[in-house]
């Protein structure tokens, strides 16, 4: 059966993707692995021979790229306009990172651990295959590799418990922005007893808000941008319950007939939106009300609802609601496109070139004193563009955003190959040392580092302000592992977990490069 798999590694993989997901699938207490669980699998498997470890470089690339790339994508936009607001996170994390590595240094001492393997076990314990390359390359021997392999898999454990502890006892946080996705919007009818402009419901300007339905006079329609409301109007006030009952008290009273139910007069639907001439746009630049009479209320992205205020910004595959007048369906449907079947697909080209343009950022080196080189790597490059591109949405006909269904199938494959493989290519040199003395000294080292590290982080970003969603991502990302990204986002349905994981994740990895190299020569 050996023979069988060295000979064909694509089996091999598929292989142990496949037991990889089962095993994700049990439950450890409060912990399942999820897509960790290939890394597992693929360490064993790699560990019966040294066969099924080779050649599976280049799949480990690809499947590292493509996941980051397209966290990139979808966390770009949000990182962007949080960026003011998580410099303190992203310096204090640093600042955790030289810590973490003194610790390093000083466990190697004290346990008798040559510094190579310390700056190993330093890289594994915070998952950083880059820091990995640079350690190899500044001691020139595979004593890194063998400290790495052993500090992995602790890394990944133990980030994983510390995310689970921490989601089961959140915390709410004022400083840290709210997010669009995950807040439960409501829809209810309200009548007027206090007249006067839309601007003056509390939220209708910042956007926490959104007025659909207007009857007046026992006659229905849409309510204008701007509509003067008078006593006895009825509306449709759609938000978050909070901001919903805010707008409704400042209106007048709640009803209980449902403006939404009489659909004689106007009408809602949701449209998909496949036309590349409306991905990336924002809601205010559609012009529904004046084009239609309509308005958009609220925008169905994955499973998060979205309340569509004027700057939210389309993708492809995006679910909108629309409330208009009756005869205006068809120049909706075709204004967004309205199609499954092309929203399923994907554009090649721009696909290929934000990955290609990533991939050639993380070619460029950086010389450093002492002769040793800096590079971004196949890692931080794709993401680095992939958070640019994600802001921009689009650069005149190319939009470089994809659907969510598509980015999140990309992402899961590429996480599963990505892991695989790593387990694979480390099984061998796991199996080597991991019974022998030096080799649990390592595993004892590698577990204080993590732990020093996750522990760390997650006090800076509490101190700070962080919200528990921004903090379980930003761990992700700071120690640079997308399995513990996937369980953070399991157990979390809030944007602000990718916002974190991306703001962390490029900056984690350059210091980690930095420090490791001063961590083998000391």
């Amino acid at each position: 059966m050996i023979d069988v798999l060295a000979a064909n590694p694509l089996l091999t993989i598929m292989l142990v993707v496949v037991a990889g997901t089962l095993l994700g699938m049990v439950p450890f207490g409060p912990v399942r692995f999820g897509a960790a669980g290939a890394l597992f699998v693929g360490l064993a498997v790699g560990a019966l021979d040294p066969r099924l470890g080779e050649g599976f470089g280049l799949v480990q690339t690809l499947g590292l790229v493509l996941f980051v790339y397209m966290v990139g994508l979808a966390a770009g936009g949000r990182f962007f306009r949080d960026l003011r607001t998580q410099l303190p996170v992203l310096a204090a994390a640093a600042g955790v990172l030289a810590v973490v590595a003194g610790g390093a240094v000083l466990l190697g001492r004290v346990l008798d651990i040559p510094a190579g393997m310390a700056g190993g076990a330093f890289a594994g314990s915070l998952t950083a295959t880059p820091a990995l390359a640079a350690a190899a390359t500044a001691t020139g021997t595979q004593e890194p590799a063998i400290g790495y392999s052993l500090a992995y898999p602790l890394g990944v454990v133990v980030t994983i418990v510390m995310v689970a502890v921490v989601v089961s006892r959140p915390w709410t946080s004022e400083r840290d922005p709210q997010p669009h996705a995950g807040i439960g919007l409501i829809d209810v009818s309200a009548e007027v007893l206090h007249p006067g402009p839309l601007h003056e419901i509390p939220g209708y300007l910042e956007g926490t808000v959104r007025l659909s339905y207007l009857e007046r006079e026992g006659q229905m329609g849409v309510v204008d941008e701007d509509e003067e409301l008078r006593a006895g109007d009825r509306v449709v006030v759609v938000g978050s319950r909070e901001a919903v009952d805010d707008a409704v008290a400042h209106l007048g009273r709640r009803v209980h007939r449902h403006l939404a139910h009489d659909r004689s007069v106007v009408h809602f639907r949701r449209f998909v939106v496949s036309d590349q001439r409306v991905a990336g746009r924002t809601v205010h630049e559609l012009d529904i009300p004046g084009r239609f009479n309509g308005v958009v209320t609220r925008v169905r992205r994955g499973d998060s609802d979205l309340l569509a205020h004027e700057d939210l910004v389309l993708q492809l595959g995006d679910r909108v609601r629309v409330v208009f007048p009756r005869g205006r369906l068809t120049a909706l449907s075709e204004l967004f496109g309205d199609s499954e079947r092309r929203v399923s697909e994907i554009d090649p080209f721009s696909l290929g070139s934000g990955v290609a343009v990533g991939l050639l950022l993380g070619l460029l080196t950086l010389p450093l004193p002492g002769g040793v080189a800096f590079a971004l790597g196949s890692a931080a490059g794709p993401l680095v563009v992939g958070m640019v591109l994600g802001r921009l949405d689009r650069t005149g006909p190319v939009v470089w955003t994809l659907p969510s269904s598509a980015n999140l199938t990309i992402r899961q494959l590429g996480l599963l190959l990505f892991l695989g493989a790593t387990g694979l290519a480390s099984g061998q040199a796991f199996v080597a040392q991991a019974f022998t003395g030096l080799g649990l000294r390592i595993v004892v080292a590698g577990a204080v580092l993590t732990v020093l590290a996750a522990v760390g982080f997650v006090l800076v970003a509490r101190l700070l302000g962080q919200s528990t969603a921004r903090t379980v991502g930003g761990l992700a990302g700071f120690v640079g592992q997308p399995a513990i990204l996937a369980y953070a986002s399991s157990r979390v349905t809030d944007e602000r977990v990718e916002a974190g994981y991306a703001a962390l994740f490029a900056v984690g990895m350059i210091a980690k490069i930095l420090l490791v190299q001063v961590v083998v020569i000391l």
